[in-house]
Formats: C-alpha cells, structure tokens, sequence
C-alpha cells in the first residue's frame, strides 16, 4: 500500500521545484515536474489546471487538453478550468468543444470576461450574431482593465457593421496601449478592410516583431499588397516561422497561404502551389469534410423547395423588394459584384451575413414546414432589421454571404420580391482560387477531392434553383463576361436590381466601403482580367482539381 505522508512529500517538493523554475524564467523545464506531480494527484483540480495552464503558454496546446479534462472531472465548477479548456480545445482546432467548453464556465462565472470574448468569436463564426455582440458586452462589462474592455467592444461594432466606430473605439485603445499586439493586429486588419493598407502595415509588422507566433498576421499583411523582388526577405520570415513548434493547424495554415501568396506575386506557380497544399493538409487535420452528407443536405433541399412550393412564395411571404442577396461559391465575384452594387447612391453593402445560416440550418435538422407563413414573415423580418440598422436610407442592400445559395428557396419563400444574383465563375479557376486563399466556412474544404464533390454538389443546386426561382427574381453574372466587357453587363444588374443608372457603379475600385474578404486588394484595382484562366499556370501541379479543367 502506498505511502500518503511519503506522497505528499513528494508532491510538495515536485510543485515547489516546478515553482523554482518558473521564478527562475525556465517555464517550459517546469512541465516536467509538473507532470510529474498531476500523476501523484490525477484528482487534485488546482493542480491539473495549472500544468494545462503551463502548456497551453508554452504552445503545447493539444498536451493541455488531458489535465484540463481531468481538473473538470474533478471539479466540474472549476469555471477557471473550463475556460483553459476551451482555449486549448480551440487552439487545437475542435471548435465545437472548444465553444461547449466556454459555455460551461460562463454559466459558472458569467463575469468571466476572458470566457466570454472566446465564446463570442466562436459563436459569432457559427452565424448567431445577436448573441455574439452580447457575449461581447458582457465580456466588455466585465473586462478587467480598459484595453480588454475596448478591445470587446470593437469586436461587437465589427459585426453590428459600425466600421467607423470600430476605428474610434480601436484609437481610443492604441491611446492606452499603442504597443499592444491585439489591438495592433485588430486596427491593422480594420485598416486593411478599409483599403487603408499604407496605415496598415506598420501596426502588422510591429504584432509581427513582438511575437513572431502570430504567424496569422502574415496573412493580414499580404493581403493588402504585391509581393515583388525586394520583398524576399519576408518569405524567408515566414519560411522560418513554419519551422516554429506546436504552431497548431490553424496559424500554420494561414502561415502557408500567406507563402503560396507571396510565391504567386512572384510568379513562382509550383512553389505557390505546394505551399497552397500544405495549408490545405494543415486545415484537414481539424476539420475532415463530408461531401456525401453534403451532397444528400443539397439534395434534400432541392426536393423540399419545389417549383410548387416557389410559386405559392408572393401568398406566403413579405413583400419588402429592399435585400439583394449576392450568391455563389467563395471566389467567384461576389465581392466584385457586391462592390458594383453598392457604389450606387442609393444602395449600401451589407457584407458576409450569417443570417440565412442561422435561420436555414434550425429550421432543416427539425424538419420545419417549408410553407409556414409565421417562420417565413419571422426570417424576413429579422433580415430586414438586420439590413435597415446597417443601412436605414437605402433603397437596396446587399447580403453577399455566397453560401446563401443553399437557401435561395427559403429567401425567395421569405422575401418574394428580394433580388437574387449568382456570380458564376469557371469552375476550375473558383477551385484554385478556394485552394489558394483558405476561403470557406471550417466544415467546406480547400482542395481535393472533396472540393472537389462539394463544386459538383453546388452545380446541381443552383441547376434546381434556376429552374424554379422566378427568371424576374434570379440573376446569374458570370464573371469572365463581366470582366470582358463591364459595362453592358453592370448596366444590366443595376437595372435587375430595380436602381436607376448611376455611372459610379462603373469604378467598384473607388467605392470607400471596407472589404473584409481575402478580396480586399483586388477589389480596390479597376475591373480587369488578370484572373481568368488564372489556371493554366499552375496546370501541372493541380492534382485533384484538374477534374474540374473545361473540355476541349
């Protein structure tokens, strides 16, 4: 039988030399006697949750999960420990566990502010808005000191789309803290959304100097420019970045488009490309794509809204002509298309809502009726609120979620007189682009075969939607003929979208508006056709992709 006086001698001497060595500045030898004193007490919270705390700073984030479990099982209203969990959880890609994680130690602690902002960004991702912003204010609320307190609520503005006072609120911060990363990181990306990218990349490059782990920032700073011969220094900062441990399949993955994107500035298409499949494998390893329940989803809601379904639509829902729903794959034009629109007088760009997701996804795994009026005038209503606090004196405005191309049914069942466009893109420059820049919700893949089966999956979706949604509701653009020849084509959409012609909506490059897409450069350069065809330079190296090449 084992001794307990002799244990606890030693667990004491384990923790006060784990101690000696943090106040000595050696953190991560400390983990060893740490280890060591977590398997002498598997039972003792405070314990557990210190050695996942020590990982988790250390970047060993996935060999944090299993003492912040075991500190939870001990105590499940260790709501401190919860929330170590849900950081590791999250660092290691498992968003999923990560947001139940942080959910738990709210309802233990709510004035856990630190809890309460990761929970926010998660369930902000997941497209429940109205409860991000006020995970935000509560984390605001209880923020312990003004930085943190600013910091949320910026992040709260960003998605209530007051860009303007984003800016305010992150100044008043740089005021406190002008050597902050996070708040260099956030106005610096603010910046770049605004086309603002001179006043940008001081604030990225000084998060880059201060902790060269924000491999993320890279991606930020590339975004807002070309990358040319003087430039190499910064590949090789990210080369070495990669070779960084424990970086975690997120920041790694960023970190490798952030190099494919500075290798194809550089026209270097092989060396772009296999930096581009290596972000692609990073990202499979949190987030592994179902393209069979994918396409049977797609399947099921072509099936549900049916052509009868769509023409019983003008008895059913809300007569507001105010949304312009801008659809598609990522990467093919929305945010082109978006810009177009919204340089009007008297339309405005919503963005990236999450809305439709929000309200598609509930109403599908519960198998809702697809005609039931008070659920349609409810989705309509909510939108329209959404559309007219961000935009209260405009005739249109835009929602350029391109994955709202699944619910064009439900929409058009919500808003019958709501303008539909869906940008077309050939599908194998659309492919490399998803590939090339890491865009998509986590569940949609990058590359492969999957992509692959997901492009496919879409084709047949929007083959239904254009045959049942009204030909004066539905608007298909393909890209290379707007690109071609832009005029007659943006005169067309403007019309579509009932706005009389105003020649600003000629020059998307200068409308002022921020862009928060991986589009953000390109959108500020006139209209041309340097993307097209964009794949025959990197047709040897397209592997799975080259199934989507056009036919002869």
């Amino acid at each position: 039988m084992a001794n307990p006086a002799l244990a606890e001698i030693q667990l004491r001497a384990l923790l006060g030399q784990a101690q000696a060595l943090r106040q000595a500045g050696r953190l991560a030898d400390s983990i060893a006697p740490m280890q060591k004193a977590a398997a002498l007490a598997p039972r003792h919270a405070p314990i557990q949750h210190d050695l996942g705390v020590t990982l988790i700073t250390c970047g060993r984030a996935v060999d944090a999960i299993a003492p912040l479990r075991r500190a939870v099982a001990a105590d499940p209203r260790f709501a401190q420990a919860h929330w170590r969990l849900g950081t590791a959880l999250e660092m290691a890609g498992d968003s999923a566990s990560a947001l139940a994680a942080f959910e738990r130690a709210c309802a233990l602690e709510p004035k856990l502010a630190f809890a309460q902002f990761r929970r926010a960004v998660l369930v902000a991702q997941e497209g429940r808005t109205t409860e991000a912003v006020e995970a935000f204010r509560l984390a605001a609320a209880a923020a312990p000191d003004p930085g943190f307190r600013l910091r949320s609520e910026a992040r709260a503005l960003l998605i209530e789309g007051d860009n303007a006072a984003v800016e305010r609120v992150l100044r008043e911060w740089q005021a406190i803290s002008p050597d902050d990363p996070d708040m260099n990181e956030l106005l610096g990306t603010v910046l770049c959304d605004a086309g603002r990218f001179e006043e940008a990349d001081p604030l990225l490059e000084k998060v880059l100097a201060a902790d060269p782990r924000r491999t993320g920032t890279f991606y930020e700073l590339l975004r807002g420019r070309r990358v040319g011969q003087a430039d190499r220094g910064i590949i090789d900062r990210m080369e070495a970045a990669a070779l960084q441990p424990n970086l975690g399949p997120i920041r790694l993955g960023r970190l490798h488009l952030a190099i494919a994107k500075a290798y194809d500035d550089l026209g270097e298409y092989e060396a772009a490309m296999m930096a581009c499949d290596r972000a692609y494998e990073a990202r499979r390893i949190i987030q592994r794509a179902d393209p069979i329940a994918f396409e049977a989803s797609l399947a099921q809601i072509a099936q549900r809204y049916d052509a009868e379904a769509m023409r019983a639509a003008p008895a059913l829902g809300t007569p507001d002509a105010t949304p312009v729903l801008i659809v598609g794959l990522p990467r093919s034009g929305t945010t082109l298309m978006e810009q177009i629109i919204s340089a009007h007088p008297q339309a405005a760009g919503g963005g990236e809502l999450p809305y439709w997701p929000g309200r598609g996804d509930p109403h599908e795994a519960a198998k809702g009726k697809v005609r039931d009026t008070a659920f349609l005038r409810d989705c309509a209503g909510g939108h329209l609120q959404l559309l007219r606090r961000l935009a209260p004196d405009a005739m249109r405005v835009t929602d350029k979620n391109p994955f709202n191309f699944i619910w064009a049914g439900l929409i058009h069942l919500a808003m019958p007189n709501a303008t539909i466009v869906h940008c077309r893109r050939q599908a194998i420059d659309t492919a490399l682009s998803i590939h090339q820049t890491g865009a998509g919700p986590p569940a949609f893949p990058t590359g492969g075969p999957e992509l692959v089966s997901y492009m496919r999956a879409y084709d047949r979706l929007m083959a239904h939607w254009r045959a049942v949604l009204p030909a004066d509701r539905f608007l298909e653009v393909d890209y290379e003929a707007l690109t071609a020849d832009p005029e007659p084509v943006i005169r067309r959409i403007i019309a579509f979208c009932g706005l009389p012609w105003d020649n600003a909506c000629l020059r998307p490059e200068l409308n002022p508006r921020s862009v928060n897409t991986p589009s953000k450069w390109q959108v500020r350069q006139p209209i041309g056709r340097g993307s097209v065809d964009n794949w025959k330079r990197y047709e040897p190296w397209l592997g799975p992709l080259a199934e989507l090449k056009p036919g002869p």
